[in-house]
């Protein structure tokens, strides 16, 4: 069963209306790194993060009254989808919608202070307010909620690739029971300790700005929001294929595993495709399934604008890929070779959206749009 896409949103660095973060990125424009830091050690790092000003007004509502910046995130690109798809989720649609929230490192952000208020103060000091923020299905609880939804609500954690994963559980959901919508939602913040911890893997560049292609690769920066989808049987943009690809165990396996996805979903003509370069060992496998399978096709990645999100970021790419199938345009790639860039084509039908992540998952998709 192929799936619709009736509703976007998403809440990055640049804003978080769709149309105007589109307008943006059509622009050549990127977000601005700003340092975090922490006052345990000396080092800073750069992240992209998003401004105040660019989340979404949210509704009044008591569970969002001391929400960690992921649930604002999630809550914010979820509402904003759903405004896209106009879906009220009343009493009548509620028991026929479902929540699947998908992220790599959760509400850090509050797992870091509950953390340092422990070790610093004893545990009877620390805040019992900020604990429940620290478990990963916060957002999907915050947001059911919101909607009044009190059926099927789901929360996965992998890395960037986890959202195609949700994905495919949305599929099955909506196979397997009498839904009407589902809403995926990915949402990550950004913190100096996963900074430092992307640093030392060797994944973390210590500044600005993100380079695609290089060798050998420099690194990626941190970012932090939200992206969502409403799903639904029937519309103009389609889900025709998810490849739910698979784990490798070392960095040297991810072009075998990238070709796998990309050979199970370029059965026909693709256009574009929407990669998840980012600076690190995920670009050379990319460019190398991309010359395999779809050279002829125009290659997208909006990582260098807006920074590696991580979960979110994957579904950034899938609302990147929709933009381009609804607005007939794909952005500039910045900081790329030339032999990955080409004249913009007039039409796009089909789309791929190859995400692979950090930690070693790969995933896929195939977006159409009918003429």
């Amino acid at each position: 069963m192929s799936l619709a896409i009736a509703g976007i949103g998403w809440v990055t660095p640049l804003g978080s209306e769709v149309t105007t973060v589109w307008k943006r990125l059509l622009a050549g424009e990127e977000a601005i790194a700003e340092t975090i830091s922490t006052r345990l050690n000396s080092q800073a790092y750069p992240v992209f993060r998003v401004p105040s000003n660019a989340l979404p007004s949210l509704p009044a509502h008591p569970r969002l009254r001391r929400v960690s910046a992921i649930s604002r995130f999630a809550a914010g690109a979820a509402l904003a989808a759903l405004h896209d798809a106009k879906v009220n989720v009343d009493l009548t649609v509620a028991p026929r919608t479902a929540v699947i929230f998908a992220t790599a490192n959760g509400g850090v952000n509050y797992t870091t202070r509950f953390y340092h208020d422990v070790i610093e103060s004893g545990a009877q000091r620390a805040s019992p307010l900020l604990f429940p923020e620290t478990v990963f299905n916060a957002p999907s609880s915050h947001l059911a909620a919101i909607l009044g939804i009190t059926g099927a609500s789901y929360t996965l954690v992998g890395d960037g690739a986890v959202g195609v994963l949700a994905l495919k559980m949305a599929q099955d959901l909506m196979e397997e029971e009498r839904l009407d919508y589902c809403i995926v939602v990915c949402a990550e913040e950004a913190d100096w300790i996963l900074c430092d911890a992307y640093r030392k893997w060797r994944l973390q560049r210590s500044a600005a700005p993100i380079e695609l292609f290089r060798e050998p690769p420099r690194g990626m920066i941190l970012s932090e929001g939200a992206g969502a989808v409403v799903l639904t049987r029937e519309g103009k943009i389609r889900v025709e294929k998810i490849s739910a690809g698979g784990n490798f165990s070392r960095q040297t396996e991810a072009s075998d595993w990238i070709d796998k996805v990309y050979v199970d979903l370029a059965g026909g003509k693709i256009d574009l495709v929407v990669g998840s370069a980012n600076g690190t060992f995920i670009d050379a496998a990319e460019h190398q399934a991309w010359q395999r399978h779809c050279a002829g096709a125009l290659f997208y990645s909006p990582k260098p604008a807006l920074g590696e999100a991580v979960s979110a970021g994957g579904f950034w790419q899938l609302i990147s890929a929709v933009q381009a199938l609804r607005s007939q345009q794909v952005p500039p790639l910045l900081r790329a070779p030339a032999s990955m860039t080409s004249e913009p084509k007039t039409r796009f039908q089909r789309a791929l959206v190859s995400v692979c992540g950090l930690n070693q998952q790969v995933g896929g998709l195939l977006v159409t749009q009918p003429f």
